[in-house]
């Protein structure tokens, strides 16, 4: 009977380990995921800004500067490598399309452009799928995280390398709200 259970403990530990490991696994997995869904809207967002800044040029000629901070923060969000880059580069680039929205404003041939109206509202869909991918993301990372800081999965996370992912935020508050889009 000894000798039984000697031998049962550790296949249940060890089915355990690989239950624990395997969930880690799948979590991780989903995270990987979650932010391929951020890169797939972002890549969306990039593609798109071209055609809306095309469309701003033939109207506000003299706007070069507010053109060229667009050009600018759409490449550095493109070249972001880390999630916090990746913050860093949106909310820049969030500001500067929010100064091509407020030339919009100022020049009203341009506010009636069907194609900048067109541009817009593809933009603000793509805002919705980028929030959406984002919170997807959030919650997956929030639930790997929870498994590698608590015990027991904090015993086998170090050792086989799982460690705390970075949460997709925006930095700045007036950031986190979509880009008003007015006709």
């Amino acid at each position: 009977m000894r000798f039984l259970l000697l031998l049962v403990i550790p296949v249940i530990l060890i089915i355990w380990a690989i239950s624990l490991y395997n969930r880690m696994v799948r979590k991780r997995a989903m995270a990987e995921e979650g932010w391929a869904g951020i890169d797939v809207q972002l890549k969306k967002r990039y593609n798109l800004i071209p055609n809306l800044l095309e469309t701003v040029k033939g109207y506000a000629k003299h706007e070069k500067e507010t053109l060229s901070q667009v050009i600018e923060a759409r490449n550095q969000a493109q070249n972001a490598s880390t999630v916090k880059g990746q913050e860093a580069a949106e909310t820049q680039l969030n500001s500067a399309l929010a100064n091509v929205f407020a030339l919009g404003e100022a020049y009203p041939d341009l506010k009636a452009n069907q194609s900048f109206v067109n541009l817009q509202n593809q933009l603000s869909s793509i805002e919705g799928d980028i929030e959406k991918a984002r919170r997807y993301y959030n919650a997956t990372v929030r639930e790997l995280n929870i498994m590698v800081e608590s015990f027991p999965g904090s015993m086998l996370a170090g050792p086989f390398g799982f460690e705390m992912q970075e949460y997709f935020e925006l930095q700045d508050d007036a950031q986190r709200a979509n880009p008003e889009v007015k006709f």
